[in-house]
């Protein structure tokens, strides 16, 4: 493959397993990527309650709730080493304990910093939930169903998103915050005794087994010479606004702004992250059995981004709440072609560098997130000492910064056509 790294040897390859069962591990995985998906959309119903017992500014509740993300965005370099080398399962099941340790910890918190470390412990021990999950698809399903399935997994995933909307906004006003990180802390238990009963990957040839494995430096060799193929800038500039401004605005700012803006309540905007969270559960499916194939599915990949900028813009200004309520839901339903930005990515590299490929797009997603939460949370508080209101700044910034990455992707060095 021109332009690109020198092929790692691939792990054990596989012996061929029955559909059905591949689909029932599948599932099985997707519990863990739906608890991921809850804990990082927890901030958009928490946030009021924190800000009431912690006392925190804009900023410092985007800090909490770009912590996850940062910590999940950094360990995927040895997260996808690690499926690599060691497996989906082997690695899903040494991280996920992280989660549930974390969640306790944050539910047990008595100030802001043991808050900040669970949401750290969570981050990493989320990490592979999704890598997983297309690594998976991607080893065990034909090629021309990876958009589907991917768009299956992430709507899987999503159902996550309902458990932090209308029923952890009812859980929170009736106990508090803390009784939602216990329940999910229940669930990510549960999530992982179901992967470790259910998920085994077939056992390789003899004679694949006997292959040499490379080392973790080697690994991480290949993993940092994916940065020196051209194709990759354009992917992971991409990859870190789409994905962040999807959750941003359901993990973070969504709640905050109804309340404040419109007068909601908590379980009322409870109930649009629900329903947005319905929609996102849609969209993946969606634009997974739609998917244009390789030679346009890029240019969608454009519009989508734009088209979502323009919905992002259309929230500047404190219309109506009916204006903003159907502009999110658009913007959960539009998010669905980030499936699309999975099967460009599983298309530009060799079979042997998946699991890699996989983790450079899933970091730069999560750190984008990260960055996002982070720079709103900055814009909201110095929108808000300035007089202007914060979430004017805020939906300002998000459109913006989807405008400038959808024209970076356009103009930056794509794939040759032969590996697309």
């Amino acid at each position: 493959m021109p332009n690109a790294p020198s092929a790692a040897p691939l792990p054990p390859a596989p012996i061929a397993m029955a559909p059905r069962a591949a689909l029932l591990m599948l599932v099985a995985l997707t519990s863990g990527f739906a608890l991921s998906s809850a804990f990082r959309t927890v901030a958009a119903i928490m946030a009021a309650p924190l800000q009431a017992d912690f006392g925190l500014s804009p900023q410092a509740l985007g800090v909490f709730a770009g912590t996850f993300h940062f910590a999940f965005g950094a360990m995927q370099l040895f997260m996808g080493i690690g499926i690599d080398l060691y497996g989906v399962r082997r690695t899903i099941l040494a991280a996920f304990p992280l989660c549930i340790a974390g969640a306790l910890l944050s539910a047990l918190a008595p100030g802001y910093g043991a808050l900040l470390l669970g949401q750290a412990l969570i981050g990493v021990g989320c990490a592979p939930a999704f890598l997983v999950c297309t690594v998976f698809i991607a080893r065990h399903f034909a090629p021309q169903r990876f958009a589907a399935m991917s768009g299956m997994a992430m709507a899987l995933g999503t159902l996550g998103m309902l458990f932090t909307g209308t029923p952890l906004a009812w859980l929170v006003q009736q106990w508090s915050w803390r009784a939602g990180f216990v329940v999910l802390a229940a669930l990510a238990l549960a999530a992982w005794l179901w992967i470790w009963r259910s998920v085994h990957e077939p056992v390789a040839a003899p004679a694949q087994q006997e292959a040499p494995r490379e080392s973790v430096r080697e690994a991480v060799l290949r993993f940092a010479a994916l940065f020196t193929v051209p194709h990759t800038w354009g992917i992971v500039v991409l990859g870190a606004v789409t994905y962040a401004a999807l959750i941003s605005l359901r993990g973070l700012w969504l709640g905050p702004m109804l309340i404040e803006r419109h007068g909601f309540s908590l379980v009322q905007s409870g109930n649009v992250a629900l329903a947005l969270s319905v929609v996102a559960l849609c969209g993946p499916m969606l634009f997974g059995r739609i998917d244009p194939g390789p030679a346009r599915r890029r240019r969608w990949i454009v519009a989508c981004t734009l088209a979502m900028a323009v919905l992002f813009a259309a929230m500047v200004l404190p219309h109506s709440a009916l204006l903003d309520v159907a502009c999110m839901l658009a913007v959960g339903l539009l998010s669905g072609f980030i499936v699309l930005q999975y099967a460009d990515v599983r298309a530009a590299y060799p079979a042997a560098l998946t699991g890699r490929a996989m983790a450079v797009f899933t970091m730069a997603m999560f750190l984008g997130v990260a960055a996002m939460q982070w720079l709103t949370g900055l814009v909201a508080s110095l929108a808000k000492r300035g007089g202007t209101d914060p979430y004017l700044a805020v939906m300002a910034s998000i459109a913006v910064l989807l405008a400038l990455a959808a024209l970076a992707f356009r103009l930056l060095p794509h794939p040759p056509p032969g590996e697309r």
